[in-house]
């Protein structure tokens, strides 16, 4: 099961003052690059793998999906989104289910779209996960995500790969040694799958999707004037952004 820490008090507190959980989309820097890859959603249906506090949810509601599916492992993630609303009923038309994507299954050919923000670096079965994402979405549906940049997830553990006699052999932050990574962000021990960016473009190709875009974000000149912190963005990209289709 993927390790639950927005459901640990000190981390879901911390994550909570975020700007992008206070703002919302307009809160994450990211987002416009990203929406410029989802599709026209009038009457499409929709799932949200990891929607957090549903705020994208609610955004392709506003654009008039049809259907929207908001999944997450989090029970304090689905109550945000659910701003209130009894876990058996719909919220405005968006229905919020608690699901482990380690272990989702989803019915064939239901959804037009497919979209994750920054939740599959934390999935160990990401060929799994494809695989369920490929068969759940209609023919020339899209599946369009954003994880943590591979160059960004390398280094979070200083530990060191051992060989059968115990004897270190090598340190767990080179880009090329995939695995878990186990890092200290908002709390202690926060767990995230390291691979490559080849491993993710390659897995979906191996899955059957065919890759319309790839972008390794980076905040505009426009973004670095408003908001001069992003200038490290700059440095090396934090986050890499996918579109695809079936």
């Amino acid at each position: 099961m993927t390790q639950n820490i927005y459901d640990t008090a000190e981390f879901f507190e911390a994550y909570s003052q975020m700007a992008r959980s206070v703002h919302g989309l307009d809160g994450a820097p990211e987002w416009p690059a990203l929406r410029a890859l989802i599709p026209p959603l009038q009457s499409r249906r929709v799932v949200d793998l990891g929607c957090g506090f549903g705020w994208f949810c609610r955004w392709a509601q506003a654009q008039g999906a049809s259907e929207i599916l908001g999944l997450d492992v989090s029970q304090n993630m689905l109550d945000r989104a659910r701003g209130g609303t009894p876990a058996s009923a719909a919220a405005g038309g968006i229905v919020y289910q608690r699901a482990d994507l380690e272990q989702l299954q989803l019915p064939p050919a239901a959804y037009d779209l497919a979209y994750s923000s920054l939740t599959l670096h934390y999935i160990e079965r990401l060929a799994e996960l494809f695989a369920t994402v490929h068969q759940a979405l209609v023919p020339g549906g899209h599946f369009v995500f954003s994880a943590e940049h591979p160059i960004y997830t390398a280094p979070a553990s200083p530990a060191f790969v051992q060989d059968a006699s115990g004897r270190r052999i090598w340190p767990l932050n080179q880009y090329a040694v995939q695995g878990p990574r186990t890092t200290d962000w908002l709390a202690k021990g926060v767990i995230k799958q390291h691979r490559t960016l080849g491993a993710y473009l390659n897995l979906l190709i191996q899955t059957g999707f065919t890759i319309a875009h790839v972008q390794e974000w980076a905040p505009t000149q426009e973004q670095l004037a408003a908001q001069p912190a992003l200038a490290e963005e700059r440095d090396r990209p934090m986050m890499v952004l996918v579109a695809a289709t079936r």
